[in-house]
């Protein structure tokens, strides 16, 4: 029997790899997006569309279409980027970056709980943007807490879902070519997905709650 797996953000970018990835490697996969792509409808897999993670008619659509399902391995994969400058900062833009990169993924978790297969893995894709240790050069004011909010929250999901055998797992991709940073970076989205599984591949309950680059390295708080 194949496993299951649900990717948030799955229509184009870094989901759009992860749904190609593991669509070959057997998976059932459902990808999660506001609007479907055409690249990700040509994947031959289950697309779930019309919902926008950070509204609760959107959790409900994607809590009624997943209705049975049973999950070995949910991503959580959408989120946006914003700039905000030291002294033209817009409390809009940084709360819509709370909701989505932070609020989201752990309403979408927490709704889908029960769900969740009695060894299943949740991925949260978090940045190192997040980390205070490694915040060297300031600014992006939206982007870091709200990806320092995702990581405290990935964290408690770790202690919280460790007793149902789920194991949690914080991944910063890399830089990543997509369009969300204008298509300039280090990888591309698909060796971002081949490198971010090799991670899930390895996590466990033992290692469960780990923020992890996804070269290997972990990453500081």
């Amino acid at each position: 029997m194949s496993k299951t797996v649900v990717i948030t953000g799955a229509s184009r970018g870094i989901g759009l790899s992860f749904a190609r990835l593991y669509k070959g490697q057997g998976y059932e996969v459902y990808g999660v997006c506001r609007q479907a792509s055409e690249e990700l409808c040509n994947l031959g897999v289950n697309v779930i569309d019309d919902v926008d993670v950070t509204l609760q008619e959107g959790i409900d659509r994607l809590d009624s279409a997943l209705h049975g399902v049973s999950i070995d391995l949910l991503i959580n994969n959408a989120g946006i980027l914003r700039n905000e400058v030291l002294g033209s900062i817009s409390p809009g833009s940084i709360r819509q970056q709370f909701e989505t990169n932070a609020l989201a993924p752990l309403q979408v978790t927490e709704t889908l709980m029960d769900n969740l297969s009695s060894d299943a893995k949740v991925a949260l894709i978090t940045s190192r943007m997040g980390s205070v240790t490694d915040n060297t050069s300031g600014g992006r004011y939206g982007y870091r807490m709200s990806k320092a909010a995702l990581n405290i929250a990935g964290m408690s999901l770790s202690h919280d879902l460790k007793p149902r055998g789920v194991a949690v797992a914080l991944l910063h991709p890399g830089l990543v070519g997509t369009e969300m940073i204008g298509g300039h970076g280090d990888i591309t989205p698909d060796q971002a997905a081949e490198r971010l599984s090799q991670r899930i591949d390895e996590l466990n309950l033992e290692n469960s709650g780990t923020f992890w680059h996804s070269n290997g390295e972990v990453l500081p708080w």
